[in-house]
């Protein structure tokens, strides 16, 4: 079944195109934040500028006319309000001029299933570290199949966390990924370090953090920072996987992209003697494949929605998504 996919939760703008299970183009626009972070109106001003010729460039790469689309789907939520209208009003449009069915996507759970699906994974503890999200999940089948979430953050997520602490170093891009560059070389220093089960916490971690701007070295305190967040993530994951006896590891969103983050789960994976899988940073990233990939399961599993009832929801929790049987 051929099926686009638009993704438009936050900073990025994204169109993949999925056949068979198999995605064929995937291609984005990110709105660019400098050291100021993400005005959301303004990113959905960049997405509706943008909308139009991201589509055209993934239908080309596909090698693909718009009459051959037999399916749309697009993210639901969670994300930014007027981030999110943009990929809906675009998904309704499309819909109704191709006279197609159309699936609303979970955005955490297109990060667990394009990692499944690439990591070559059946039944793992997932860990999902993105920027508004930090969860640890398992498959279950009651009440109905879905992402359980058996550990998550009690304040922000991962990726806020760090993207914060970029901003108040005044670094550019204000990513986590300058906090990983800036990490390296750096000695740990003791900061505080919060885990209750398999649920964690940040802001204490990010309020000392930022007290140290100035007494102590950048490189320190980024190696530090993120030693400690990713210390607590694998403390929950490992905790989960020994709970629920599983014997796969696997870790996505927009964090997983982070390579000292992987190493400390490969690690855990290791010991135990589990697999460990993730997939191409492509896919960690925001992007519209993973929508197109779990939308042509919804929609071959007769989960699509007229497009009257297709709306958009900022706080779309994982666990209360439907998982395609397939």
């Amino acid at each position: 079944m051929l099926v686009i996919g638009l993704e438009s939760s936050a900073h990025t703008f994204g169109v993949g195109i999925v056949d068979g299970g198999k995605v064929i183009a995937n291609e984005k626009e990110m709105y660019k934040i400098g050291k100021t972070g993400m005005i959301p109106a303004k990113v959905a001003e960049f997405h509706s500028e943008n909308a139009a010729h991201v589509i055209k460039r993934a239908m080309q790469k596909a090698g693909v006319e718009p009459s051959e689309i037999e399916g749309i789907g697009y993210t639901m939520g969670p994300g930014l309000g007027p981030c999110l209208q943009v990929a809906q009003l675009s998904a309704k449009m499309l819909a109704k001029k191709l006279n197609v069915k159309i699936a609303p996507v979970n955005h955490c759970v297109a990060h667990a299933e394009i990692t499944r699906h690439y990591g070559k994974l059946k039944d793992p503890i997932m860990l999902y570290v993105s920027g508004g999200n930090s969860q640890v999940l398992a498959i279950e089948s009651k009440p109905f199949h879905h992402y359980s979430v058996i550990g998550e953050t009690f304040d922000i997520g991962v990726g806020n966390m760090l993207d914060s602490f970029a901003r108040n170093l005044e670094l550019e891009p204000a990513w986590g990924s300058s906090i990983e560059k800036n990490a390296k070389g750096g000695r740990y220093i003791p900061l505080p370090y919060t885990v209750k089960g398999m649920d964690f916490s940040f802001t204490g971690l990010l309020t000392r953090s930022t007290e140290l701007i100035g007494k102590e070295r950048t490189a320190d305190l980024c190696f530090s920072i993120q030693e400690t967040a990713f210390a607590a993530l694998c403390e929950a994951t490992e905790r989960a996987l020994l709970l629920r006896n599983k014997e796969e590891i696997g870790v996505c969103g927009g964090v997983a992209q982070n390579e000292s983050l992987r190493n400390m789960l490969q690690a855990i994976a290791k010991e135990h003697g589990y697999r460990f899988g993730f997939a191409p940073n492509e896919f960690n990233a925001d992007n519209g494949g993973m929508i197109a990939y779990v939308a042509e399961k919804m929609l071959l599993g007769g989960m699509g929605r007229p497009v009257s009832e297709c709306e958009i929801r900022q706080r779309y929790r994982t666990d209360g998504a439907r998982l395609a049987i397939r």
